[in-house]
């Protein structure tokens, strides 16, 4: 069974993502993805900057060669939920938790 990540925070609602999903966008944003984790308000900004880069570059990539992968989303589809999750709670000073 494969493993999901849960993002959880005070003011949003759960961002759950597969595994390999949630592995992708702790690496883009730096952090370990271990079983757990938090995401500090003053370590959004650079998270979603980061995020925004890695988007940026998969979509400027020809989609022949490193097209998504199979469910056919991209980055910005899995990821979008999530940057706004942390966009939320870096204004209301919320830290973002996650778990397996």
């Amino acid at each position: 069974a494969s493993m999901l990540y849960k993002f959880k925070s005070k003011n949003t609602g759960d961002v759950i993502m597969l595994e390999a999903n949630g592995r992708r966008v702790l690496e883009v944003i730096g952090k370990d993805a271990g079983p757990k984790g938090i995401i500090l308000p003053e370590q959004m900004p650079a998270a979603i900057a980061a995020l925004e880069a890695a988007i940026k570059l998969e979509e400027s990539q020809d989609p022949e060669e490193g097209g998504a992968p199979g469910d056919g989303l991209g980055l910005r589809q899995r990821a979008m939920p999530f940057i706004e999750m942390l966009q939320r709670n870096h204004k209301s000073g919320e830290e973002v938790v996650w778990g397996v």
